[in-house]
């Protein structure tokens, strides 16, 4: 069965220069896809140049989903600007025997519970039967090493863990717990608070 190989990262917050080292590394690495999740700008109404550009420059797909920097509205527009991009906040993507599902924003910011699970649920009904599944959030997982930070994690993204039951689950939000990785079930789970992560599904 092939292989899809991903680069993710979250908390990017208009970072230009790391934007260009990524889209580097995903040439090089020669990754099939590029996954952001959300906080991709550092102000609200600010929308530096170059977030998406370099990796589209260097043809690679970029899926992606707002956090608590940046509305929908923003991600919305990101994805119209340029080719090969989509948010997938409450959406899915199919490639090969691959299908990615999210929810964007978080908790206390720019979404609820209820708006999170609801999400999940629209994003996940078309990829229902496809046999490998990633879920990305913006917001971490309730009872995760992410919570050291004081910060508690989404009871909704929990349940839909138990009951979609991803491979992995992509999210950022948590910066000092960046690059943690633990499992919920037979779920791997990955901050990728502005520390990306290369793997294979």
């Amino acid at each position: 069965m092939k292989k899809t190989k991903i680069l993710a990262v979250g908390d990017i917050h208009g970072d230009t220069g790391l934007v260009k080292r990524l889209a580097k590394k995903a040439k090089k690495e020669d990754v099939d896809l590029v996954i952001l999740a959300g906080d991709l700008t550092f102000m609200i109404d600010e929308l530096p140049k170059n977030l998406i550009g370099p990796f589209i420059k260097v043809k690679k797909p970029v899926l992606l989903l707002h956090g608590n920097h940046e509305s929908l509205a923003t991600a919305d527009f990101l994805a119209e600007m340029y080719p090969n991009t989509k948010n997938i906040h409450g959406y899915s993507f199919k490639k090969d025997n691959l299908g990615i599902f999210g929810a964007g924003g978080a908790l206390r910011f720019n979404t609820s519970e209820k708006e999170i699970f609801k999400s999940l649920e629209k994003g996940h009904f078309p990829i229902r039967d496809i046999k490998k599944k990633i879920m990305v959030t913006h917001m971490h997982v309730k009872g995760t090493k992410s919570e050291f930070s004081g910060f508690e994690g989404s009871k909704s993204i929990r349940k839909a863990i138990v009951k979609f039951k991803p491979d992995v689950v992509i999210h950022s939000h948590i910066h000092e717990a960046k690059g943690i990785e633990e499992k919920i079930g037979k779920t791997k789970i990955i901050n990728v608070a502005k520390k990306e992560k290369i793997f294979n599904i």
